[in-house]
């Protein structure tokens, strides 16, 4: 791995660059947190160890300041420090850090912690590369511009408004938010087994041919299903399929592929149908003209119940207008302005 140190201390520079050099990782060194911060705009390093006290920038500044910056790849902070109590951890790690080193530092100590950053720096490098493919199958569509980009925002705003309703806090917490932002990119993952002829085609699609475009549902969930044979245990995995599988069932149990019903359709999924159908209606198509953000709001209205969870219909009707910013800033080439 490339590690940015930032400390002020010479002497404690050289002993964290020669165990992270020896253990074969390349080093960045800088003298504070603003220096620390330049370099990370450099694009160079994803793991920090920072040390607490530091002239100019300290460490929880800098931490607050990398948790504020938009930086396009998560940044992992070890917070180097000779404090150990209770209140200083809690204070570390609400500006910001992900993890603790007491100096002096064990090397055995310190090797384990970067194979922790390192594992988590990759799951964030898999999340990308799953985008990378979400983007890839659905670019057989020049039409559909940054429609990924937007439902997937627009899905971690109406996640977020839940997280604040008593009724959905003990399932939508901030990982839920998190992993439904990552994984709603996927929900038409499937399409990339529909033929060119039927996802492409200039108008109605006949009853046969609405059959095979159906079937883009089941073919999402059985690609992630074989992802989640060999990884049982991960989450993102799990909420992809759901969402692949259940996007289009319907809340009265007209939908497909499976007719669910109500509250048997994932939650996940729930959430997304109402962030697909609202980009759809907004945004040109083909088949059809984009609709205004009026008329995508009196739809999903008239949905509730119907084809959408009324409870999740009440939340957008609160986040509306972030829907609207969102369409506005990731415009693409196609949603209504």
């Amino acid at each position: 791995m490339r590690i940015l140190i930032a400390d002020d201390n010479e002497i404690a520079l050289a002993v964290l660059e020669s165990a992270l050099t020896e253990d074969g990782h390349q080093v960045e060194v800088a003298h504070n947190g603003r220096e620390a911060l330049c370099a990370l705009r450099r694009g160079t390093c994803r793991l920090v160890i920072s040390d607490w006290e530091m002239p100019e920038m300290n460490g929880l500044e800098f931490c607050r300041a990398v948790r504020a910056a938009d930086f396009p790849d998560y940044i992992y902070v070890i917070l180097l420090t000779t404090r150990g109590a209770r209140a200083d951890l809690i204070e570390g790690l609400s500006a910001g850090a992900d993890d603790f080193l007491v100096k002096p530092f064990d090397p055995e100590e310190l090797r384990v912690r970067i194979r922790t950053a390192d594992r988590i720096l990759s799951r964030e490098m898999f999340a990308l590369t799953i985008f990378a493919l979400a983007k890839l199958a659905e670019s057989r569509d020049t039409e559909t511009g940054a429609h990924l980009e937007r439902v997937r925002l627009y899905a971690q705003t109406l996640a977020r408004k839940l997280a604040d309703d008593p009724r959905f806090a003990p399932d939508v917490d901030g990982n839920f938010v998190r992993l439904i932002y990552l994984t709603a990119p996927l929900h038409d993952i499937g399409k990339v087994a529909i033929p060119d002829h039927i996802l492409l085609k200039p108008g109605a699609l006949t009853p046969e041919e609405f059959q095979i475009m159906q079937t883009h549902a089941l073919r999402g969930a059985e690609t992630l299903d074989a992802a989640l044979r060999e990884y049982p245990d991960a989450t993102f995995l799990r909420m992809a399929r759901d969402i692949a599988a259940c996007h289009h069932e319907r809340f009265d149990g007209t939908g497909y592929p499976h007719r669910l019903r109500g509250k048997d359709i994932p939650l996940a999924a729930r959430i997304v149908a109402i962030a697909d159908v609202y980009d759809a209606l907004i945004s040109k198509r083909h088949y059809k003209a984009a609709f205004s953000h009026e008329k995508a709001h009196e739809i999903i209205l008239q949905g509730a119940g119907t084809h959408f969870d009324p409870d999740l219909v009440a939340a957008f009707q609160t986040v509306r207008e972030e829907f609207m910013r969102i369409a506005a800033g990731h415009s693409g080439e196609n949603p209504v302005a």
